[in-house]
């Protein structure tokens, strides 16, 4: 089964995306902030996709990208940015830090399912 990490300090975010993800035949993981995500990772590093926030206490979103991508995983996981930076410089800058795909919150089921498929996951 596909494994799906929401990493969110929103609790409300995380069950509304464990919800969308199951919906779709995930299994979900999920993580408050980035710190509790790279525990998650080392735990799972089968992770296929990860929902991901920019603003969180502890580790934002970015940090832990760029904390993701520099792992020796046997697979880099796909990441979609979720979040409510929506100038071009935040997207650029995901991007640039290897994020593949952007949300802006809030998102729709059929939205997230859009970008799976982009990302190759659905």
């Amino acid at each position: 089964m596909v494994k799906i990490l929401l990493v969110d300090d929103s609790r409300t975010v995380r069950l509304v995306g464990r919800r969308m993800m199951e919906k779709m035949g995930f299994e979900v993981l999920e993580a408050e902030h980035g710190e509790d995500a790279l525990v998650v990772i080392g735990k799972h590093p089968d992770v296929t996709a990860i929902l991901l926030d920019w603003n969180m206490p502890v580790m934002n979103g970015l940090d832990f990208l760029k904390a993701l991508r520099a792992l020796p995983l046997p697979k880099q996981p796909s990441v979609v940015m979720c979040t409510t930076e929506n100038d071009m410089g935040h997207i650029m800058e995901a991007m640039d830090a290897g994020a593949n795909e952007y949300i802006m919150k809030p998102f729709t089921e059929d939205i997230v399912r859009d970008k799976l498929e982009v990302v190759g996951i659905l």
